[in-house]
């Protein structure tokens, strides 16, 4: 099977890793070729390190030329894929209907979002997901969702109820697993004890993401915890944040937060932390759940989008923009660590939760079956 992926670009993200990670898992029966709208990104030179035949377009934001169209069109005819995967939603506009024109025989439409809302999202984003509704009975011959919020929220929109398909986000549980030595280097290369209780988030910089929502809470903790320590990774997750920056001096615990940025070696900062805590007003499947959880590390979740599925009986679940109660499960959570050997019976289950239901290669095999059912 030939399957073509169109996405609207390769830079760091939830759908982006996703597709990464399908592309690169060995599949002897599946050619992936993956289309990026965008200019060269991220994941471009690692999936063709990885052997994928990878194509950048370099299309702005501001609009599509019809000839750039065009040569998607050309683009895709000369590929001849059984499938054409589209990812997101000007992808699954643009992309679907370059398929059609292609004469491809499936497409495929993917969607990883859960709520548009002004304060959020980009007016345009709103008018292609609309127009996406109204083409959904038509130009896909199937929808997957990521998640099971995600397919409610679009048939709501006016989605073709008939042809959703929920395939959620797999995790890597091998790249993603316990490992005490690496979370012990990541606290020795930030100077803190290998007994402190240090609590995190893995999220960039975005209104959705509620940083505000984390500090809030986390200044509650600390007055229990004073000797905690909250890290924060992710893109423009830095100290030159100014507004990141401003949000940690009113929360008035600017001493235990460290701004850590973007990095490269996430499952060792996973496996650093005491507990993981996911702080978002919106999400669809956040995959920095299922990763802390693949490593053994118990998450505190809002109850956004697919995220109190993930976390299950061994999390817990709160309603999102409320600091008190985020912060009363992060101080159960804590206090339940002085239990060695029920926290560690914790990190056992929270770690098989993933291997059993979230796996990279249950994910895989979901994407196969829609390719082959559509």
């Amino acid at each position: 099977m030939r399957v073509c992926h169109v996405i609207t670009g390769l830079g760091d993200g939830g759908a982006e890793v996703v597709l990464y990670r399908l592309c690169t898992h060995p599949q002897p029966q599946v050619q992936h070729v993956v289309i990026a709208l965008g200019p060269e990104d991220k994941y471009a030179p690692m999936l063709r390190a990885a052997g994928v035949e990878t194509h950048c377009l370099g299309w702005s934001r501001r609009g599509v030329p019809v000839g750039a169209a065009l040569s998607l069109v050309r683009l895709l005819a000369a590929q001849r894929p059984d499938v054409v995967q589209t990812w997101m939603y000007h992808a699954n506009l643009v992309g679907g209907l370059a398929a059609r024109l292609a004469r491809s025989p499936r497409v495929i439409w993917g969607l990883h979002h859960t709520h548009l809302t002004p304060a959020t999202s980009r007016t345009r984003t709103r008018v292609v997901n609309r127009l996406c509704a109204w083409l959904s009975s038509t130009v896909p011959s199937g929808i997957v969702a990521c998640a099971d919020t995600v397919r409610t929220i679009h048939e709501q929109d006016g989605y073709s109820r008939h042809k959703f398909v929920v395939v959620t986000n797999g995790c890597n549980t091998w790249d993603f697993r316990p490992d005490d030595e690496a979370g012990l280097a990541v606290r020795r290369a930030l100077a803190i004890d290998a007994h402190a209780l240090v609590v995190g988030f893995v999220g960039r910089w975005h209104a959705d993401k509620d940083h505000a929502n984390l500090l809030a809470a986390f200044a509650r903790v600390v007055r229990h915890y004073p000797e905690a320590r909250l890290l924060l990774v992710g893109k423009a997750c830095r100290p030159d944040n100014a507004a990141l920056a401003a949000q940690i001096e009113q929360s008035g615990v600017g001493g235990a937060v460290l701004p850590l940025g973007p990095r490269t070696d996430v499952a060792a900062v996973m496996n650093a932390l005491d507990l993981h805590v996911l702080p978002s007003s919106s999400e669809a499947f956040p995959n920095v759940v299922a990763e802390a959880m693949a490593c053994g590390t118990p998450c505190v979740v809002t109850d956004v989008g697919d995220a109190a599925v993930i976390a299950g009986p061994v999390g817990w679940v709160v309603p999102p923009r409320d600091p008190a109660r985020l912060a009363a499960a992060m101080d159960d959570a804590l206090a339940r660590r002085s239990d060695a050997a029920a926290w560690r019976t914790r990190q056992d289950a929270v770690r098989q939760r993933i291997v059993s239901e979230f796996s990279l290669e249950r994910m895989v095999q979901r994407y196969h079956a829609a390719w082959g059912q559509a």
